[in-house]
């Protein structure tokens, strides 16, 4: 089906409820309907059309439209179409029907604008707070218009508690975080175990939410929001870069010069190389493999020079501008990243068929973190979570952007569903992400590396691109508004569907294999901002606090706070 089959297909059962229609350009199509017809919409799309389920966007959108505004985005992966379908709802406080009960996808999306923006998805199966944190008081929503972006909310409760659910009979609480061993980043999962066995987790996340799409709507212009963007992830960078740029241009419809958009694609599968090795040393050593996750690190190193030789950085390359690239790539850069990738290419070769044959990986991974094909399409799980699982599925073949619809490459699946699938999954994307590299090398054209966009972006336009990072699929939302900016930006990152599925991974597993089923999605959280000092001398230990850390932080030169 192409963007209008999607939509004769949902306007023959639903025409008198649709308001406005509007397919911008090939592959995209936004629908705007009554808000009593969402959930049976949505419901439609996602039961009988088989699409995948995306992500849910509140906005306050009441300075323009007096309204606020619903969106929830869909995927026709095999037609490589991406789909919004759009309501305005009126009334105070505003209230949407919620579609967690038909696609329990939606069930994160639907509380976290609950919480941001104050829209209440009636009927919600499990609706608790999500993302604000514990003593943020009732009523209050940041991502309102009206809300200051650098405003502290009268009323912050320091003291109060998250109200945590009750185990199951039979079953004790272990806590698995917020700060653990094998974690980098906060997260706490409060397991329900009988014996050795999980039976279920409550996850509470959020601890360092930095509210970057709301300085994306009050602070930073245009072109200063992609060096935001990269980092929200810490390896994922470029891949956010790409995404809100791509957003962006479709919105405005801006098209990249060629040769910006085949350095797009080099830098993105850049990134991938690296992640996955990452990736790959961590589980081992998870594991207990040390060996190799020495070798994965070794091997790793080279592709992180060469990243900083062409933008100047391992890792944050501040690649994109709204239409094109800031960096170019030499002809001296091509040579040596063609001999980086020849090296790599064999020594990871190497690695591939040691972990392939190695069976104490086999008896720690097979069998564990199981996610099925139903999983992954309830769940809405992504890349390698979902490829494992035998769902050929991936953004750069589905949904071609940059330069992956000029490139050959093998969308790499397994069917086992489970931690060792994933292995092997990310062991052998590499090869494929040498291969698009070296294409790309070949194919590079001559040419400008920025597209001309002297004239202000015009504001109201809706954007969305999906780019498929190491973890899976990272969608980015806009629209286009006044002063330089986004009237709002909505940030989907794989991790976030990703982290939905693991209660039903660990469910009935062994304790001691949930770190593995949780490294397995690879997840990122994001960066904590309370810190423990030890003093050496003493031995006591001081715990700062927001409160301390901003006291700090505005402290003058001559030791005095402001």
């Amino acid at each position: 089906m192409s963007a209008h089959s999607v939509l004769q297909k949902i306007t023959e059962r639903f025409t008198p409820v649709i308001q406005r229609m509007d397919v911008p350009a090939d592959g995209r199509l936004f629908l705007y309907v009554e808000p009593q017809a969402l959930r049976e919409i949505c419901r439609y799309v996602f039961r009988d059309l088989d699409a995948r389920y995306i992500v849910g966007v509140g906005l306050d959108d009441r300075p323009v439209s007096g309204a606020f505004v619903v969106a929830h985005d869909f995927a026709f992966d095999k037609d490589g179409v991406l789909c919004s379908i759009v309501c305005y709802l009126n009334g105070t406080p505003p209230r949407v029907d919620s579609i967690a009960d038909v696609i329990p996808a939606a069930q994160w999306a639907e509380r976290e604008f609950r919480d941001l923006v104050g829209i209440e998805p009636v009927g919600h199966p499990y609706p608790k707070r999500l993302v604000l944190p514990d003593g943020w008081p009732e009523g209050v929503h940041p991502l309102r218009r009206d809300y200051p972006w650098d405003a502290v909310p009268d009323g912050f409760d320091e003291n109060r508690a998250y109200p945590f659910d009750n185990p199951p009979e039979g079953c004790v609480v272990v806590p698995f975080g917020p700060f653990h061993p094998t974690l980098d980043e906060p997260a706490h999962f409060r397991l329900f175990v009988e014996g050795e066995h999980v039976r279920g987790c409550e996850y509470r996340g959020f601890m360092v939410h930095r509210a970057i799409e709301k300085l994306g709507d009050s602070v930073l212009t245009y072109n200063e929001i992609p060096m935001a963007a990269e980092r929200i992830c810490g390896i994922c960078g470029c891949v956010h870069n790409v995404a809100y740029a791509q957003a962006v241009e479709q919105a405005a419809a801006i098209v990249p010069p060629p040769r910006a958009r085949y350095i797009r694609t080099i830098m993105l599968e850049i990134e991938r190389l690296h992640s996955h090795l990452l990736w790959t040393g961590l589980a081992c050593h998870i594991l207990g493999f040390d060996t190799l996750f020495m070798q994965c690190f070794r091997i790793r190193e080279p592709l992180m020079w060469i990243a900083e030789k062409i933008s100047g950085n391992r890792k944050t390359y501040a690649l994109c501008l709204i239409g094109g690239v800031r960096w170019d790539i030499a002809p001296a850069i091509k040579g040596e990243l063609a001999g980086v990738l020849t090296k790599v290419e064999a020594e990871w070769r190497a690695v591939a068929d040691a972990v392939a044959g190695d069976r104490n990986l086999q008896q720690r991974t097979r069998g564990v973190g199981v996610a099925d094909r139903s999983v992954v399409k309830e769940m809405g799980l992504l890349g390698p979570v979902a490829r494992a699982a035998g769902v050929d599925q991936d953004c750069r073949r589905d949904h071609p952007y940059a330069a992956y619809g000029q490139v050959a490459f093998n969308v790499v699946t397994e069917q086992g569903g489970d931690v060792w699938s994933r292995l092997l999954v990310r062991v052998r994307e590499v090869f494929e992400s040498i291969q698009i590299v070296r294409q790309c090398l070949d194919q590079l054209p001559d040419g400008p590396l920025q597209a001309p966009a002297d004239d202000a972006l015009p504001a109201g336009r809706l954007g969305v691109s999906s780019v498929e990072a190491p973890r899976g699929e990272s969608h980015h939302f806009v629209i286009t508004g006044e002063n330089n900016r986004p009237r709002r930006w909505r940030v989907r990152a794989p991790t976030y569907q990703n982290l939905q599925g693991v209660p039903m991974m660990i469910k009935d597993q062994q304790i001691a294999d949930m770190t593995i089923s949780l490294g397995s999605i690879d997840p990122c959280f994001s960066c904590t901002d309370r810190l423990e000092v030890v003093d050496l001398r003493s031995g006591q230990t001081q715990v700062f606090t927001q409160a301390d850390l901003l006291k700090l932080a505005r402290r003058t030169p001559d030791g005095y706070c402001k």
